[in-house]
Protein backbone atom coordinates (compact mmCIF):
# COMPACT_ATOMS: atom_id res chain seq x y z
CA UNK A 1 0.00 0.00 0.00
CA UNK A 2 0.78 3.43 -0.62
CA UNK A 3 2.04 6.10 2.05
CA UNK A 4 -0.91 7.13 3.65
CA UNK A 5 0.54 10.93 3.45
CA UNK A 6 0.56 10.76 -0.49
CA UNK A 7 -2.14 9.61 -2.40
CA UNK A 8 -2.09 8.48 -5.84
CA UNK A 9 -2.33 11.17 -8.59
CA UNK A 10 -6.06 11.80 -10.04
CA UNK A 11 -7.39 8.88 -7.48
CA UNK A 12 -11.00 8.93 -8.50
CA UNK A 13 -10.11 8.90 -12.50
CA UNK A 14 -7.86 6.06 -11.24
CA UNK A 15 -11.05 3.87 -9.66
CA UNK A 16 -13.03 5.21 -12.73
CA UNK A 17 -10.35 2.80 -15.13
CA UNK A 18 -10.48 0.25 -12.57
CA UNK A 19 -14.22 -0.18 -12.44
CA UNK A 20 -14.05 0.57 -16.72
CA UNK A 21 -11.50 -2.82 -16.61
CA UNK A 22 -13.73 -4.97 -13.94
CA UNK A 23 -17.11 -3.61 -16.03
CA UNK A 24 -15.57 -4.74 -19.10
CA UNK A 25 -14.68 -8.36 -17.20
CA UNK A 26 -18.63 -8.72 -16.17
CA UNK A 27 -19.87 -7.39 -19.59
CA UNK A 28 -17.66 -10.53 -21.94
CA UNK A 29 -19.25 -12.82 -19.31
CA UNK A 30 -22.94 -12.23 -19.63
CA UNK A 31 -23.34 -10.88 -22.99
CA UNK A 32 -23.32 -14.21 -25.07
CA UNK A 33 -25.73 -15.54 -22.79
CA UNK A 34 -29.09 -14.41 -24.36
CA UNK A 35 -26.86 -14.47 -27.56
CA UNK A 36 -26.20 -18.53 -28.33
CA UNK A 37 -29.66 -19.26 -30.50
CA UNK A 38 -28.22 -16.31 -33.00
CA UNK A 39 -24.66 -17.79 -32.84
CA UNK A 40 -25.90 -20.70 -33.86
CA UNK A 41 -27.94 -19.48 -36.32
CA UNK A 42 -25.68 -17.37 -37.92
CA UNK A 43 -23.08 -19.33 -37.72
CA UNK A 44 -24.91 -22.59 -39.36
CA UNK A 45 -23.82 -24.79 -36.13
CA UNK A 46 -25.57 -27.10 -33.81
CA UNK A 47 -26.48 -25.85 -30.45
CA UNK A 48 -23.66 -27.95 -29.07
CA UNK A 49 -21.18 -26.47 -31.19
CA UNK A 50 -22.37 -23.25 -29.92
CA UNK A 51 -22.43 -23.90 -26.40
CA UNK A 52 -18.21 -24.18 -27.06
CA UNK A 53 -18.61 -20.07 -27.15
CA UNK A 54 -19.11 -20.63 -23.57
CA UNK A 55 -16.73 -23.32 -22.47
CA UNK A 56 -13.86 -22.22 -24.39
CA UNK A 57 -14.07 -18.90 -22.11
CA UNK A 58 -14.21 -20.78 -18.97
CA UNK A 59 -11.52 -23.35 -19.71
CA UNK A 60 -9.47 -20.19 -20.67
CA UNK A 61 -10.03 -18.60 -17.51
CA UNK A 62 -8.96 -21.05 -15.45
CA UNK A 63 -6.08 -21.67 -16.54
CA UNK A 64 -4.75 -18.44 -17.22
CA UNK A 65 -6.03 -16.46 -13.62
CA UNK A 66 -3.23 -17.92 -11.12
CA UNK A 67 -0.82 -17.55 -14.03
CA UNK A 68 -1.70 -13.87 -14.35
CA UNK A 69 -2.27 -13.22 -10.39
CA UNK A 70 1.37 -14.58 -10.13
CA UNK A 71 2.60 -12.38 -12.61
CA UNK A 72 1.14 -9.43 -11.39
CA UNK A 73 2.76 -10.36 -8.00
CA UNK A 74 6.54 -10.57 -9.61
CA UNK A 75 6.04 -7.83 -12.20
CA UNK A 76 4.28 -5.23 -11.23
CA UNK A 77 -0.08 -4.49 -11.92
CA UNK A 78 0.85 -1.90 -14.79
CA UNK A 79 2.01 -4.10 -17.39
CA UNK A 80 0.35 -7.01 -16.44
CA UNK A 81 -3.09 -5.23 -16.74
CA UNK A 82 -2.30 -3.63 -19.90
CA UNK A 83 -1.29 -6.68 -21.44
CA UNK A 84 -4.97 -8.28 -20.26
CA UNK A 85 -6.75 -4.80 -21.47
CA UNK A 86 -4.85 -5.30 -25.02
CA UNK A 87 -5.66 -8.77 -25.36
CA UNK A 88 -9.09 -8.65 -24.79
CA UNK A 89 -9.79 -5.67 -26.88
CA UNK A 90 -7.97 -7.56 -29.72
CA UNK A 91 -9.55 -10.99 -29.01
CA UNK A 92 -13.85 -8.88 -28.13
CA UNK A 93 -12.36 -6.98 -32.15
CA UNK A 94 -11.85 -10.36 -33.53
CA UNK A 95 -15.19 -11.84 -32.36
CA UNK A 96 -17.06 -8.62 -34.38
CA UNK A 97 -15.26 -9.04 -37.44
CA UNK A 98 -15.28 -12.83 -37.92
CA UNK A 99 -17.93 -15.27 -39.41
CA UNK A 100 -15.97 -18.27 -38.20
CA UNK A 101 -16.49 -20.61 -35.54
CA UNK A 102 -13.17 -21.60 -34.66
CA UNK A 103 -11.80 -17.42 -34.96
CA UNK A 104 -14.86 -17.21 -32.35
CA UNK A 105 -13.17 -19.58 -30.21
CA UNK A 106 -9.99 -17.65 -30.50
CA UNK A 107 -12.01 -14.23 -29.60
CA UNK A 108 -13.55 -16.46 -26.33
CA UNK A 109 -9.80 -17.78 -25.19
CA UNK A 110 -8.06 -14.19 -25.50
CA UNK A 111 -11.39 -12.84 -23.85
CA UNK A 112 -10.76 -15.39 -21.19
CA UNK A 113 -7.75 -13.08 -19.54
CA UNK A 114 -9.97 -10.53 -18.43
CA UNK A 115 -11.23 -12.94 -15.22
CA UNK A 116 -7.48 -11.43 -14.20
CA UNK A 117 -8.61 -7.66 -14.04
CA UNK A 118 -10.04 -7.68 -10.82
CA UNK A 119 -7.69 -9.81 -8.23
CA UNK A 120 -5.14 -7.21 -10.17
CA UNK A 121 -7.31 -4.16 -9.80
CA UNK A 122 -7.76 -5.01 -5.63
CA UNK A 123 -3.78 -4.93 -5.75
CA UNK A 124 -3.38 -1.89 -7.58
CA UNK A 125 -5.97 -0.33 -5.30
CA UNK A 126 -3.84 -1.78 -2.04
CA UNK A 127 -0.67 -0.23 -3.66
CA UNK A 128 -1.90 3.42 -4.75
CA UNK A 129 -4.48 4.75 -2.21
CA UNK A 130 -3.62 5.76 0.85
CA UNK A 131 -5.69 3.61 3.47
CA UNK A 132 -8.73 6.74 4.51
CA UNK A 133 -9.83 5.92 0.36
CA UNK A 134 -9.24 2.14 0.08
CA UNK A 135 -12.42 1.02 1.79
CA UNK A 136 -14.41 3.07 -0.58
CA UNK A 137 -11.93 2.40 -3.84
CA UNK A 138 -12.21 -1.41 -3.36
CA UNK A 139 -15.78 -1.38 -2.96
CA UNK A 140 -16.75 0.61 -6.10
CA UNK A 141 -14.52 -1.55 -8.10
CA UNK A 142 -16.18 -4.26 -6.50
CA UNK A 143 -19.32 -3.80 -7.20
CA UNK A 144 -18.92 -3.21 -10.82
CA UNK A 145 -18.68 -6.34 -11.25
CA UNK A 146 -22.59 -6.38 -10.73
CA UNK A 147 -22.69 -3.20 -13.07
CA UNK A 148 -21.39 -4.78 -15.88
CA UNK A 149 -23.45 -8.06 -15.84
CA UNK A 150 -26.23 -6.22 -15.89
CA UNK A 151 -24.94 -4.03 -18.77
CA UNK A 152 -23.94 -7.17 -20.77
CA UNK A 153 -27.81 -8.85 -20.55
CA UNK A 154 -29.38 -5.42 -21.61
CA UNK A 155 -26.98 -4.30 -24.32
CA UNK A 156 -27.45 -7.90 -26.09
CA UNK A 157 -31.20 -7.50 -25.57
CA UNK A 158 -30.73 -4.01 -27.19
CA UNK A 159 -28.61 -4.29 -29.64
CA UNK A 160 -29.28 -8.07 -30.78
CA UNK A 161 -33.11 -8.50 -29.29
CA UNK A 162 -34.87 -12.01 -31.39
CA UNK A 163 -33.31 -11.21 -34.96
CA UNK A 164 -30.61 -9.13 -34.64
CA UNK A 165 -26.67 -9.78 -35.24
CA UNK A 166 -25.18 -10.94 -32.08
CA UNK A 167 -22.24 -9.48 -33.25
CA UNK A 168 -23.29 -5.65 -31.95
CA UNK A 169 -23.39 -6.30 -28.44
CA UNK A 170 -19.76 -6.98 -28.92
CA UNK A 171 -18.76 -3.29 -29.38
CA UNK A 172 -20.28 -2.55 -25.74
CA UNK A 173 -17.18 -4.33 -24.35
CA UNK A 174 -14.65 -3.61 -26.72
CA UNK A 175 -15.57 0.55 -26.30
CA UNK A 176 -14.81 -0.11 -22.24
CA UNK A 177 -11.72 -1.94 -22.68
CA UNK A 178 -10.38 0.58 -24.92
CA UNK A 179 -11.21 3.79 -22.61
CA UNK A 180 -10.05 1.34 -19.54
CA UNK A 181 -6.99 0.96 -21.50
CA UNK A 182 -6.15 4.38 -22.36
CA UNK A 183 -7.13 5.38 -18.87
CA UNK A 184 -4.57 2.66 -16.97
CA UNK A 185 -2.24 3.50 -19.14
CA UNK A 186 -2.17 7.45 -18.45
CA UNK A 187 -2.79 6.85 -14.66
CA UNK A 188 -1.48 3.46 -13.17
CA UNK A 189 2.01 4.05 -12.13
CA UNK A 190 4.93 1.85 -13.01
CA UNK A 191 6.02 0.14 -9.62
CA UNK A 192 8.07 -2.85 -9.13
CA UNK A 193 6.99 -6.27 -8.14
CA UNK A 194 5.47 -7.15 -4.48
CA UNK A 195 6.96 -10.70 -4.48
CA UNK A 196 9.96 -12.18 -5.66
CA UNK A 197 10.70 -15.26 -6.76
CA UNK A 198 10.02 -17.00 -10.27
CA UNK A 199 6.30 -18.63 -11.36
CA UNK A 200 5.89 -22.32 -11.21
CA UNK A 201 5.48 -22.63 -15.38
CA UNK A 202 5.51 -26.35 -14.92
CA UNK A 203 3.04 -26.14 -11.58
CA UNK A 204 0.69 -23.69 -14.03
CA UNK A 205 0.82 -26.35 -17.02
CA UNK A 206 -0.09 -29.14 -15.00
CA UNK A 207 -2.96 -27.28 -13.59
CA UNK A 208 -3.98 -25.66 -16.53
CA UNK A 209 -4.32 -29.02 -18.31
CA UNK A 210 -6.18 -30.94 -14.97
CA UNK A 211 -8.96 -28.31 -15.15
CA UNK A 212 -9.05 -28.37 -18.42
CA UNK A 213 -10.14 -32.60 -17.66
CA UNK A 214 -12.24 -31.50 -15.53
CA UNK A 215 -13.62 -28.90 -17.33
CA UNK A 216 -14.36 -29.75 -20.97
CA UNK A 217 -16.32 -33.24 -19.92
CA UNK A 218 -18.55 -31.28 -17.48
CA UNK A 219 -19.33 -28.60 -20.36
CA UNK A 220 -20.06 -31.45 -23.11
CA UNK A 221 -21.23 -34.32 -21.12
CA UNK A 222 -24.36 -33.84 -22.22
CA UNK A 223 -23.39 -34.08 -25.77
CA UNK A 224 -21.04 -36.65 -25.88
CA UNK A 225 -22.73 -39.20 -23.28
CA UNK A 226 -21.84 -39.34 -20.10
CA UNK A 227 -20.67 -42.92 -20.44
CA UNK A 228 -18.38 -42.01 -23.56
CA UNK A 229 -14.73 -42.70 -24.15
CA UNK A 230 -14.27 -39.45 -24.09
CA UNK A 231 -16.05 -38.23 -20.87
CA UNK A 232 -14.86 -41.26 -18.70
CA UNK A 233 -11.29 -40.68 -20.74
CA UNK A 234 -11.13 -36.87 -19.36
CA UNK A 235 -12.88 -37.54 -16.43
CA UNK A 236 -10.38 -40.52 -14.94
CA UNK A 237 -7.42 -38.00 -16.69
CA UNK A 238 -8.08 -35.29 -14.41
CA UNK A 239 -7.64 -37.58 -11.74
CA UNK A 240 -4.42 -38.39 -12.54
CA UNK A 241 -3.09 -35.06 -13.84
CA UNK A 242 -4.42 -33.20 -10.99
CA UNK A 243 -3.13 -36.12 -8.26
CA UNK A 244 0.23 -35.30 -10.36
CA UNK A 245 -0.15 -31.54 -9.69
CA UNK A 246 -0.24 -31.83 -6.07
CA UNK A 247 2.72 -34.15 -6.07
CA UNK A 248 4.65 -31.70 -8.21
CA UNK A 249 3.83 -28.83 -5.42
CA UNK A 250 4.91 -30.38 -2.85
CA UNK A 251 8.60 -31.06 -4.27
CA UNK A 252 8.69 -27.50 -6.03
CA UNK A 253 10.72 -24.78 -3.64
CA UNK A 254 8.25 -22.32 -5.04
CA UNK A 255 5.40 -23.97 -5.91
CA UNK A 256 1.99 -22.35 -7.69
CA UNK A 257 0.01 -22.92 -4.87
CA UNK A 258 0.95 -24.64 -1.49
CA UNK A 259 -0.75 -27.59 -1.34
CA UNK A 260 -1.50 -27.45 2.42
CA UNK A 261 -3.81 -24.44 1.48
CA UNK A 262 -6.03 -26.64 -0.08
CA UNK A 263 -6.34 -29.33 3.02
CA UNK A 264 -6.83 -26.16 5.83
CA UNK A 265 -10.16 -26.44 6.86
CA UNK A 266 -10.37 -22.73 6.50
CA UNK A 267 -10.22 -22.80 2.97
CA UNK A 268 -12.09 -25.71 2.54
CA UNK A 269 -14.80 -24.10 3.76
CA UNK A 270 -14.99 -20.95 1.18
CA UNK A 271 -13.84 -23.25 -1.50
CA UNK A 272 -16.66 -26.02 -0.74
CA UNK A 273 -19.18 -22.56 -0.28
CA UNK A 274 -17.86 -20.92 -3.97
CA UNK A 275 -18.26 -24.46 -5.53
CA UNK A 276 -21.96 -24.84 -4.47
CA UNK A 277 -22.79 -21.25 -5.38
CA UNK A 278 -21.36 -21.47 -8.37
CA UNK A 279 -24.17 -24.45 -9.11
CA UNK A 280 -26.81 -23.23 -7.40
CA UNK A 281 -26.15 -19.94 -9.91
CA UNK A 282 -26.41 -21.39 -12.98
CA UNK A 283 -29.17 -24.01 -12.15
CA UNK A 284 -31.19 -20.87 -11.36
CA UNK A 285 -30.02 -19.12 -14.94
CA UNK A 286 -30.71 -21.69 -17.25
CA UNK A 287 -34.09 -22.81 -15.16
CA UNK A 288 -34.90 -19.20 -15.67
CA UNK A 289 -33.89 -17.98 -18.78
CA UNK A 290 -35.90 -21.43 -20.74
CA UNK A 291 -38.60 -21.22 -18.62
CA UNK A 292 -40.04 -17.68 -19.50
CA UNK A 293 -38.86 -17.84 -23.08
CA UNK A 294 -41.20 -21.22 -23.42
CA UNK A 295 -44.68 -20.44 -25.43
CA UNK A 296 -47.53 -21.46 -23.14
CA UNK A 297 -49.79 -22.46 -26.33
CA UNK A 298 -47.41 -25.22 -26.67
CA UNK A 299 -45.98 -26.24 -23.34
CA UNK A 300 -48.86 -25.45 -21.06
CA UNK A 301 -45.83 -23.04 -18.83
CA UNK A 302 -43.87 -20.12 -19.15
CA UNK A 303 -45.04 -16.48 -20.88
CA UNK A 304 -43.48 -16.76 -24.70
CA UNK A 305 -40.76 -13.92 -23.78
CA UNK A 306 -38.28 -12.76 -26.53
CA UNK A 307 -34.63 -12.18 -25.42
CA UNK A 308 -34.77 -8.72 -24.78
CA UNK A 309 -38.28 -9.65 -22.34
CA UNK A 310 -36.43 -12.04 -20.53
CA UNK A 311 -32.92 -10.30 -19.80
CA UNK A 312 -35.11 -6.86 -19.02
CA UNK A 313 -37.81 -8.14 -17.12
CA UNK A 314 -36.54 -11.43 -15.60
CA UNK A 315 -33.17 -10.99 -15.16
CA UNK A 316 -32.34 -7.13 -15.19
CA UNK A 317 -34.03 -6.76 -11.87
CA UNK A 318 -32.12 -9.30 -9.78
CA UNK A 319 -28.98 -7.40 -11.53
CA UNK A 320 -30.36 -4.05 -9.89
CA UNK A 321 -30.59 -5.49 -6.40
CA UNK A 322 -26.73 -6.96 -6.45
CA UNK A 323 -25.77 -3.44 -7.45
CA UNK A 324 -27.85 -2.16 -4.81
CA UNK A 325 -26.76 -4.43 -1.97
CA UNK A 326 -23.34 -4.88 -3.58
CA UNK A 327 -21.73 -1.29 -1.78
CA UNK A 328 -22.85 -2.45 1.77
CA UNK A 329 -22.02 -5.74 1.75
CA UNK A 330 -18.61 -5.00 3.20
CA UNK A 331 -19.95 -3.32 6.22
CA UNK A 332 -22.37 -6.18 6.41
CA UNK A 333 -19.41 -8.60 6.52
CA UNK A 334 -17.36 -6.72 8.93
CA UNK A 335 -20.12 -6.12 11.44
CA UNK A 336 -21.46 -9.40 11.31
CA UNK A 337 -18.85 -11.72 10.27
CA UNK A 338 -18.36 -13.61 6.88
CA UNK A 339 -20.64 -16.98 8.12
CA UNK A 340 -23.06 -15.21 9.61
CA UNK A 341 -23.61 -13.54 6.49
CA UNK A 342 -22.92 -16.29 4.15
CA UNK A 343 -25.47 -18.17 6.07
CA UNK A 344 -28.38 -15.46 5.66
CA UNK A 345 -27.52 -15.52 2.07
CA UNK A 346 -27.89 -19.08 1.37
CA UNK A 347 -30.77 -19.16 3.12
CA UNK A 348 -32.56 -16.76 0.83
CA UNK A 349 -31.30 -18.94 -1.80
CA UNK A 350 -33.29 -22.10 -0.24
CA UNK A 351 -36.07 -20.08 -0.17
CA UNK A 352 -35.80 -18.78 -3.75
CA UNK A 353 -34.82 -21.96 -5.56
CA UNK A 354 -38.12 -23.34 -3.43
CA UNK A 355 -40.52 -20.59 -4.74
CA UNK A 356 -39.50 -21.20 -7.96
CA UNK A 357 -39.80 -25.24 -7.79
CA UNK A 358 -43.47 -24.55 -6.65
CA UNK A 359 -44.54 -21.27 -7.44
CA UNK A 360 -43.67 -19.98 -11.07
CA UNK A 361 -46.98 -19.92 -12.55
CA UNK A 362 -46.79 -15.72 -13.05
CA UNK A 363 -44.01 -13.81 -13.97
CA UNK A 364 -44.16 -12.05 -10.83
CA UNK A 365 -43.30 -15.00 -9.03
CA UNK A 366 -40.59 -15.78 -11.24
CA UNK A 367 -39.15 -11.85 -10.40
CA UNK A 368 -39.32 -12.28 -6.58
CA UNK A 369 -37.44 -15.93 -7.16
CA UNK A 370 -34.78 -14.66 -9.55
CA UNK A 371 -34.47 -11.81 -6.83
CA UNK A 372 -33.82 -13.74 -3.65
CA UNK A 373 -31.55 -16.08 -5.82
CA UNK A 374 -29.95 -13.22 -7.37
CA UNK A 375 -29.48 -11.47 -3.51
CA UNK A 376 -28.14 -15.20 -2.40
CA UNK A 377 -25.27 -15.43 -5.34
CA UNK A 378 -23.94 -11.14 -4.17
CA UNK A 379 -24.19 -12.26 -0.42
CA UNK A 380 -22.15 -15.10 -0.92
CA UNK A 381 -19.59 -13.49 -3.23
CA UNK A 382 -19.69 -11.17 -0.80
CA UNK A 383 -18.66 -12.74 2.33
CA UNK A 384 -16.49 -15.93 0.26
CA UNK A 385 -13.48 -13.27 -0.76
CA UNK A 386 -13.24 -12.57 3.36
CA UNK A 387 -13.13 -15.57 4.29
CA UNK A 388 -10.12 -16.42 2.16
CA UNK A 389 -8.29 -13.81 3.23
CA UNK A 390 -9.07 -14.14 6.89
CA UNK A 391 -7.94 -17.55 6.08
CA UNK A 392 -4.29 -17.16 4.64
CA UNK A 393 -0.97 -14.68 4.74
CA UNK A 394 -1.15 -11.83 3.48
CA UNK A 395 1.18 -12.94 0.47
CA UNK A 396 -0.77 -15.81 -0.58
CA UNK A 397 -3.62 -13.68 -1.18
CA UNK A 398 -3.72 -13.76 -4.64
CA UNK A 399 -3.28 -17.18 -5.62
CA UNK A 400 -5.89 -18.23 -2.36
CA UNK A 401 -8.37 -16.33 -4.20
CA UNK A 402 -7.69 -17.73 -7.49
CA UNK A 403 -7.95 -20.83 -6.09
CA UNK A 404 -11.53 -19.85 -5.03
CA UNK A 405 -12.65 -18.37 -8.43
CA UNK A 406 -11.39 -22.10 -9.96
CA UNK A 407 -13.74 -24.05 -7.35
CA UNK A 408 -16.69 -21.04 -8.44
CA UNK A 409 -16.15 -21.67 -12.20
CA UNK A 410 -16.03 -25.85 -11.72
CA UNK A 411 -19.89 -24.97 -9.82
CA UNK A 412 -20.58 -22.86 -12.94
CA UNK A 413 -19.91 -25.64 -15.30
CA UNK A 414 -20.93 -28.27 -12.96
CA UNK A 415 -24.40 -26.52 -12.34
CA UNK A 416 -24.18 -25.58 -16.19
CA UNK A 417 -24.39 -29.29 -16.98
CA UNK A 418 -26.83 -30.75 -14.32
CA UNK A 419 -29.47 -28.50 -15.43
CA UNK A 420 -29.06 -29.01 -19.21
CA UNK A 421 -28.61 -33.40 -18.42
CA UNK A 422 -32.08 -32.56 -16.23
CA UNK A 423 -33.68 -30.62 -19.08
CA UNK A 424 -32.69 -32.31 -22.04
CA UNK A 425 -34.14 -35.75 -19.98
CA UNK A 426 -37.67 -33.96 -20.00
CA UNK A 427 -38.26 -33.11 -23.24
CA UNK A 428 -41.95 -34.09 -24.90
CA UNK A 429 -41.44 -35.86 -28.28
CA UNK A 430 -44.63 -34.09 -29.03
CA UNK A 431 -43.42 -30.70 -28.99
CA UNK A 432 -39.84 -30.84 -28.67
CA UNK A 433 -39.79 -28.81 -25.45
CA UNK A 434 -39.07 -29.65 -21.88
CA UNK A 435 -41.72 -30.85 -19.60
CA UNK A 436 -42.26 -28.66 -16.89
CA UNK A 437 -40.92 -31.00 -14.52
CA UNK A 438 -38.00 -30.30 -15.43
CA UNK A 439 -37.77 -27.01 -14.06
CA UNK A 440 -39.29 -28.25 -10.74
CA UNK A 441 -35.85 -30.71 -10.51
CA UNK A 442 -33.32 -27.95 -11.76
CA UNK A 443 -34.83 -25.49 -9.24
CA UNK A 444 -35.23 -28.18 -6.58
CA UNK A 445 -30.84 -28.51 -7.47
CA UNK A 446 -30.62 -24.88 -6.01
CA UNK A 447 -32.20 -25.62 -2.99
CA UNK A 448 -29.78 -28.57 -2.24
CA UNK A 449 -27.12 -26.00 -3.51
CA UNK A 450 -27.39 -23.38 -1.42
CA UNK A 451 -28.84 -25.87 1.69
CA UNK A 452 -24.95 -27.08 1.47
CA UNK A 453 -23.48 -23.73 1.66
CA UNK A 454 -25.69 -23.49 5.31
CA UNK A 455 -24.28 -26.42 5.96
CA UNK A 456 -20.79 -25.46 5.31
CA UNK A 457 -21.25 -22.30 7.07
CA UNK A 458 -22.11 -23.86 10.19
CA UNK A 459 -20.19 -26.19 10.70
CA UNK A 460 -16.96 -23.36 9.77
CA UNK A 461 -19.06 -21.69 12.77
CA UNK A 462 -18.96 -24.51 15.09
CA UNK A 463 -14.91 -25.18 14.53
CA UNK A 464 -14.24 -21.16 14.32
CA UNK A 465 -13.25 -20.92 10.87
CA UNK A 466 -12.65 -17.81 9.58
CA UNK A 467 -11.85 -16.13 12.95
CA UNK A 468 -9.02 -13.80 12.80
CA UNK A 469 -7.68 -10.59 14.04
CA UNK A 470 -5.16 -8.51 12.31
CA UNK A 471 -4.72 -5.51 10.74
CA UNK A 472 -6.13 -6.82 7.01
CA UNK A 473 -9.77 -5.79 8.51
CA UNK A 474 -9.97 -2.94 6.22
CA UNK A 475 -9.06 -4.59 3.25
CA UNK A 476 -11.13 -7.63 3.85
CA UNK A 477 -14.07 -5.52 4.57
CA UNK A 478 -13.91 -3.73 0.77
CA UNK A 479 -13.17 -6.91 -0.56
CA UNK A 480 -16.09 -8.09 0.78
CA UNK A 481 -18.09 -5.84 -1.37
CA UNK A 482 -17.92 -7.64 -4.08
CA UNK A 483 -21.31 -7.94 -5.78
CA UNK A 484 -20.30 -10.85 -8.56
CA UNK A 485 -22.35 -11.35 -11.43
CA UNK A 486 -20.67 -14.44 -12.94
CA UNK A 487 -21.22 -15.46 -16.14
CA UNK A 488 -24.30 -17.68 -17.25
CA UNK A 489 -24.28 -20.36 -19.61
CA UNK A 490 -26.74 -21.06 -22.23
CA UNK A 491 -28.80 -24.47 -23.38
CA UNK A 492 -25.85 -26.62 -25.46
Amino acid sequence: MSDPTAPATRPAVLVLALSLGVTTLSVLQSLVVPSLGRIQEQLGISASAAGWVLTANLLAAAVLTPVLGRLGDLRGERPVILGILATISFGTLLAIVTESLPLLLVARILQGASYGLFPLSISALRRELPEGRLGVAMSVVSSTLAVGGVVGLVATGLLTGDDGDYRHAFWVGLGAGLVSLALVAWLLPRHPGAATGRIDWWGALVLGAGLVLLLLPLSQGPTWGWASPGTLGCLGGAVVVLAGWVVLQRRTAEPLVRPAMLTDRRTVVPNLAGLMTGIALFASFLAVLQYVQSPPEVTGYGFGAGVLEAAVVYLLPGGVLGILVAPFAGRVVSRLGALPTLIAGAGCGVVGFGLLAGLRGEPWQVIVAGLLTQLSVTVAYAALPALVVQAVHEDETGVANAVNSIARSVGQALGSTIAVTLIAAAVDPATGLPRALAFTLVALVGVVASAVVVVVAVVGLRTGTGHREDALADVEEATAGAGEWSPVSGLR
